[in-house]
């Protein structure tokens, strides 16, 4: 079955689009965006990656909505290699957006070994990052995430 381009596609209930979730709205797209997480953070490693967690600037803290960067430096191969390192990482990173700490910015350094790592742990090592940014995320002070800002000090 063929859509015509003219149309949108809605998916039914018992399409198995209904659930994709898009990165769209919670990537990091500008340079200073980058160097201003880079700048609040400090670097976090694990075995594949390294990651840097930053609360949102004062002006985004209304909207509370996470954000994620990837990068790929040319010391990880040649560029068909890094974009399939970030097109995997997307891919994680789209089926767990609901695990990203509210109010903060979450940037994502592969290392090369996640070229070659099977999907199931790299899916493994990125859902133990976000629990960690999450509890990190919740362990300082004045966090901007919106479960801290109903309850009483």
């Amino acid at each position: 079955m063929s859509i015509p381009h003219n149309e949108k596609f809605e998916p039914t209930a018992s399409s198995p689009q209904r659930q994709r979730l898009s990165l769209a709205r919670v990537r990091l797209r500008k340079h200073a965006d980058y160097q201003r997480a880079y700048a609040a953070s400090r670097k976090h490693q694990s075995p594949s990656m390294s990651w840097f967690l930053a609360p949102q600037a004062a002006t985004q803290t209304s909207q509370a909505a996470p954000r994620v960067g990837l990068t790929a430096g040319k010391v990880l191969g040649k560029a068909h290699e890094r974009n399939r390192i970030k097109r995997r990482m997307r891919e994680v990173l789209r089926r767990h957006v609901d695990l990203l700490p509210a109010g903060f910015d979450l940037i994502l350094h592969p290392r090369r070994q996640v070229l070659t790592l099977e999907f199931t742990k790299l899916d493994a090592e990125i859902v133990r990052i976000l629990g960690q940014a999450k509890a990190e995320a919740a362990r300082r002070p004045g966090n901007a995430s919106p479960a801290s800002e109903g309850s009483p000090a």
